[in-house]
């Protein structure tokens, strides 16, 4: 009950700080045609480019690394690539010597031990 009662009074004194917190000046673009004096309004002017440069160096770093993070990941892809055609390659040279292998295997002769044993079996 007590910490109930200090709560409802200590909250509008915690919402009172974070009031305060919210009007401090937040970098951003101003709108500089509402000041009246030259100096008020250079100095506005001066705010916006000030802010619009350093958005722009940010977000050219931001890019920058992106596009190098990019092409590291391009690199490995195609290193990646490179080994899989080799293995391809390894592949299909060890299919042809298969095939060459079974091509010789069928045109060979029968060996002479082979032929008894197919008759034994079929008997």
């Amino acid at each position: 009950m007590i910490a109930r009662f200090a709560l409802v009074l200590l909250m509008p004194l915690v919402l009172g700080v974070v009031g305060a917190a919210h009007a401090q000046d937040v970098p951003g673009i101003e709108i500089c045609t509402v000041e009246k004096t030259m100096e008020r309004r250079t100095s506005c002017l001066q705010s916006n480019v000030d802010f619009l440069q350093k958005t722009i160096s940010k977000l050219t770093t931001d890019h920058q690394q992106k596009l190098d993070a990019a092409n590291r990941h391009i690199d490995s892809l195609k290193s990646s690539l490179a080994g899989l055609q080799k293995l391809v390659a390894d592949l299909q040279a060890a299919q042809v010597k298969l095939a060459e292998d079974m091509k010789k295997k069928a045109d060979a002769p029968p060996a002479k031990d082979a032929a008894p044993a197919a008759k034994d079996g079929t008997k």
